[in-house]
């Protein structure tokens, strides 16, 4: 029986290993099989895997290489919570157990911090925004087109975030809420409402701009040490003379900062300006006010 027992448990680990690899396998195959051949400097946005009609427009229904590497990158993550959560026991015996614990409480703390004791159960909310955010920008390692760097991902993110917001700002009542628009003087309405606005706008923007700097500014480097190469070190025979030997070195320690500390950056700051702006919008004075008059307990929300 232990015999068995192991081999389903390592039959489970290998098809958690298997869900986190085989859907980047299949971005890639699909990167390979409908990249069209080119020469040059080659900037372009998500390819069209998909596509109701002969040229997508802005009524066509079609589905990109943006939508298909975040759907990837989704399950990709599962495979991973699954390996770490796979035989969870009362005391930490293996790393991953190990590993899964110390995130979870990483996690649990930096939502405390910053959004206070009533929010204390948004960790899994929080941690999941992080990981599709920063595992959606770090597949570029691999060539493929990141998600982040397609401003309609960014801005679903986004108008989530903002649902979110709106609900708490309505706990206080949405008479309080259309009020507090006018406040401190009536004139100032119109750039309150704009404000409210720019919200999911800028959280969506700015995520989608640093990413895609990066892979231009990149892309625009690897060209012309490409270039450089040719015309510095074109006279060696053979193929050396072919080989782009400049670019050999340089864009790997660009990428460590365009892809790899940019990436989970944004991450990071997509996530903190979401616990700042959900925690900030709930109108605490309102809500308690109409919890007294139905002889309910005040919530206080303070920070650990």
């Amino acid at each position: 029986m232990p015999d068995v027992k192991s081999r389903r448990f390592r039959m489970a680990d290998c098809a958690c290993i298997a869900m986190m690899i085989l859907p980047i396998v299949v971005m890639i195959v699909l990167k390979v099989l409908f990249t069209p051949p080119s020469e040059g400097v080659t900037i372009g946005g998500a390819l069209v895997y998909f596509c109701t009609d002969a040229t997508p427009t802005a009524t066509s229904f079609y589905i990109s290489e943006s939508q298909v590497n975040s759907w990837a990158v989704t399950i990709s993550i599962l495979g991973l919570c699954l390996y770490l959560t796979h035989g969870l026991t009362a005391k930490a015996v293996c790393k991953r157990q190990l590993a899964a614990e110390w995130i979870v409480e990483k996690c649990d703390k930096l939502v405390k911090d910053n959004m206070g004791g009533f929010f204390a159960e948004w960790g899994p909310f929080v941690a999941g925004i992080m990981a599709l955010s920063a595992f959606s920008s770090l597949i570029c390692l691999f060539g493929l087109f990141s998600p982040t760097g397609d401003v309609n991902i960014t801005f679903g993110w986004a108008i989530l975030v903002f649902v979110l917001i709106m609900f708490y700002k309505f706990r206080g009542g949405l008479w309080n809420y259309f009020v507090g628009l006018f406040k401190p003087i009536p004139v100032f309405a119109p750039m309150n409402l704009i404000g409210e606005i720019a919200t999911p706008v800028s959280m969506a923007f700015r995520h989608y701009g640093n990413i895609l700097s990066g892979a231009v500014i990149s892309a625009l480097i690897g060209s012309a040490l490409t270039g450089l190469s040719k015309s510095l070190l074109g006279w060696l025979p053979g193929v050396l003379g072919d080989i782009p030997l400049l670019r050999v070195g340089l864009p790997a320690v660009l990428s460590i900062y365009f892809d790899v500390f940019s990436g989970v950056m944004q991450a990071f700051i997509f996530a903190m300006l979401t616990m700042l702006n959900i925690s900030g919008a709930v109108p605490w004075d309102e809500w308690n006010a109409k919890r007294r008059k139905r002889n309910k307990p005040e919530i206080q929300n303070t920070a650990a």
